[in-house]
């Protein structure tokens, strides 16, 4: 039996650990025609990949952040540069529809397609990269963690439901980050109280992790959640299955391989690190994928 100890500041150490001309809309839709074969497992490893980035914080480094932590937290001008960069670069931001589409189905994609995600619900995601990304035209994917909704650091609903009305994506990231592969059905949740005391009950991870947040995106947005990132970017072979069962089209990870029977539950990223330059920055997003 799986013990959970949910405690806030455990919480807000995994929002540590844990893309010149005139602006113009450089994200596009591709939709796959409706006579569109879907395409078998094999069919979907065989197509080349799409380059998938992955941001946590942004904002400027501290003396306190560990040196780990820094490859998670990339500085505001960095950041500023690596998208400038992009679109400088001819790059256009896809949205999860389309991977899906091109993926299963072979719909087409804009010329150099790049797609940018942000998870854990921090707060500069909606102050600073928002902002960077509509000065070139550009949509995102935000993996909202349910349980840091309107804390100190992170995004209230009202922030979240307008990304989503702009036309970004909001997607799934679990309630508090627990890792998915150490889910079970029949867990224990161990409450804390005011005074000291501890007190359990039976939970279902499933419905706590997946089920409940999602419904609670779904409400804040008013639009069908199908997209799920992986806590850490950690996964194993029998959660898929599962994972697949709850309806989600697309689960996204970090950089492993993908899984030849469930490649769509295991779709790349690449972390965009705060250690490196936007030349490095450029050259991974070519040699990655």
């Amino acid at each position: 039996m799986f013990k959970h100890t949910f405690v806030w500041l455990a919480v807000c150490a995994l929002g540590t650990m844990s893309c010149q001309a005139k602006p113009s809309d450089k994200t596009t839709t591709a939709a796959a025609t409706p006579a569109a074969k879907t395409a078998d497992n094999a069919a979907i490893m065989a197509r080349k990949q799409v380059p998938v980035v992955c941001y946590h914080q942004i904002r400027d480094w501290k003396s306190t952040d560990s040196k780990n932590a820094k490859d998670y937290i990339i500085q505001i001008a960095a950041f500023k540069e690596h998208i400038k960069m992009l679109a400088d670069s001819g790059y256009h931001t896809i949205l999860p529809d389309q991977l899906y589409a091109y993926l299963t189905t072979g719909a087409p994609l804009p010329k150099k397609p790049i797609m940018l995600t942000f998870d854990d619900t921090d707060l500069d995601q909606f102050t600073i990269a928002n902002p960077t990304l509509k000065k070139y035209g550009f949509k995102a994917v935000y993996f909202v963690m349910t349980v840091s909704l309107g804390r100190p650091h992170y995004m209230t609903t009202d922030m979240v439901k307008k990304l989503s009305d702009e036309g970004n994506v909001i997607a799934s990231h679990t309630w508090d980050h627990h890792r998915v592969d150490k889910y079970s059905h029949n867990s224990e949740l161990k409450i804390i109280g005011k005074n000291g005391k501890i007190t359990t009950r039976p939970v279902d991870d499933w419905v706590t992790q997946i089920d409940k947040p999602t419904k609670k995106l779904e409400e804040i947005t008013g639009k069908k959640i199908d997209y799920f990132a992986y806590p850490f970017g950690i996964w194993k072979k029998p959660v898929l299955p599962e994972l697949q069962k709850k309806g989600f089209k697309i689960a996204f990870q970090l950089a492993d391989k993908r899984d030849p029977d469930y490649p769509l539950m295991t779709v790349r990223r690449i972390l965009d690190s705060g250690y490196w330059s936007t030349q490095t920055f450029g050259k991974s997003v070519k040699n990655s994928f």
